[in-house]
């Protein structure tokens, strides 16, 4: 494996084409690497804070070996734990079988095994014949394991390194050019999670890129170009569509459909999304674009049938209690569709909804994961729909027609890099530049599996 040391690639080397060894996606050795060196260094999207709102609320988060527990501490403090007693190692909190995770409420956390007891702050209240140990256990020693613990975007946010930084400092510059959408204020309007034949990096990078939508998502493809871009912004990334001119904010993720009269492609496209894929947009968008041939005379230019259409939409919703927020196209064009934020979570962004996909390793097999879909909108105060996690088959009809096609690539892709003719992925220097950047600071931290020039 590579030297952590001949790491030397910058964001800027991505411009040119490199090829990715197939190490990352396949080697056991590179999967405890990864559980070292990556995922006990690293910030990790954890749950959202809606899901502990309440004091003594608590959520489980598992990476590999590590079992961390996250308690509403107080109104506005949140406490993470390593999710193990401190007498023998039996984990305090266990997921029920078939479950994403372990969540509840409580006053204190109390070991099945010898009845141990900790408080909301971590604190061993009650050892059973304590006296035994002769004044050797301190609070300390008998104290959960803390883990660093920080919000932003509406998520909780985790680090098993006690020494690492500021999570504000280690997002950037993802945080500040997502933070005026506002992402805290929507909610889940359905969120499924699969384990997945592929390895947790094939599953995140299915969706980092645009370069796919022609011939994976063909009927996309009547509704405009789908060329995009990647760009690469230190650990994290961002992608996005190319524009026409004149039409700069149609890089992002609200896009007018075109290849024709744009009032009725963007309403072919709206429908399409909301009932095959049941993402991207809300039922406010379709029904606004819906309206668009009857608003608007055939011939209208593209820019003004988008802001038509964004316009109509933000009325109707502030009508029923919704309100958007306020962001200048400039900047909604150069976010993009989406930020990939290192090492596993992506967020696909827009004023009033985003699509979020995270994938985890499952276990030490290189060629499983667990992945995550979820699709969050804003909503009237006091009507947020229940949204559970929900385990979902990848050839459920609750997937709808196109995500499916994606899980298609996935598996395959995960088979055929096995292949002993495959010399390595190969993406492309300018549509697929999130997926070169993703390995090329894997490399700085695990040690191995560097992008390398292509001779």
């Amino acid at each position: 494996m590579n030297d952590i040391s001949k790491v030397g690639m910058t964001a800027e080397d991505l411009n040119e084409p490199v090829t990715i060894p197939v190490e990352a996606y396949v080697s056991e050795d590179y999967v405890r690497l990864e559980r070292d060196k990556l995922w006990r260094k690293t910030w990790l999207q954890a749950c959202r804070l809606e899901e502990i709102p309440e004091v003594g609320n608590f959520i489980t988060y598992d990476i590999l070996d590590d079992s961390i527990l996250i308690v509403r501490q107080g109104e506005d403090k949140i406490g993470a734990f390593y999710n193990v007693c401190s007498h023998r190692g039996r984990r305090l909190v266990d997921t029920p079988p078939g479950a994403k995770n372990a969540k509840g409420d409580k006053t204190h956390f109390v070991c099945g095994f010898h009845g141990w007891t900790y408080d909301l702050q971590g604190k061993c209240t009650y050892i059973l014949e304590k006296e035994d140990w002769q004044g050797k256990l301190t609070e300390d020693r008998t104290r959960l394991g803390p883990v660093q613990v920080d919000t932003w975007g509406g998520w909780v946010w985790i680090n098993l390194d006690r020494e690492a930084g500021p999570l504000r400092e280690y997002l950037e510059p993802a945080a500040s050019m997502l933070d005026p959408f506002e992402l805290q204020n929507m909610r889940p309007r359905w969120r499924k999670w699969i384990i997945f034949d592929c390895n947790w990096k094939v599953a995140m990078e299915a969706f980092a890129e645009i370069y796919h939508v022609e011939h994976t998502h063909p009927e996309f493809m009547d509704f405009g170009d789908f060329r995009g871009w990647g760009r690469a912004h230190g650990l994290h990334s961002n992608i996005g569509y190319d524009a026409p001119k004149g039409l700069d904010e149609n890089q992002a993720k609200l896009r007018l459909g075109s290849g024709g009269d744009p009032r009725l492609k963007t309403a072919e496209m709206q429908i399409y999304t909301w009932e095959q894929v049941n993402t991207n947009t809300t039922r406010t968008l379709v029904d606004a674009a819906l309206r668009l041939k009857d608003e608007l005379p055939e011939g209208t230019p593209a820019p003004e049938v988008l802001k038509h259409w964004l316009d109509s939409a933000r009325r109707d919703d502030e009508a029923r209690g919704v309100f958007w927020p306020k962001v200048d196209p400039a900047h909604t064009a150069a976010s993009g569709t989406s930020w990939q934020v290192f090492p596993n979570f992506q967020i696909g962004h827009a004023v009033n909804n985003m699509l979020c996909y995270s994938a985890r390793p499952y276990g030490y097999d290189p060629n499983k994961c667990y992945f995550e879909v979820s699709v969050y909108e804003l909503y009237p105060t006091g009507e947020e729909p229940e949204a559970p996690w929900e385990y979902t088959e990848k050839d459920d009809p609750k997937w709808g027609s196109v995500l499916p096609q994606d899980f298609s690539n996935m598996a395959a892709v995960q088979q055929g890099m096995k292949n002993g003719g495959f010399r390595g992925t190969l993406p492309n220097p300018y549509r697929e530049r999130s997926i070169a950047n993703l390995h090329r600071n894997l490399a700085r931290f695990v040690g191995a599996g560097a992008p390398n020039p292509v001779k």
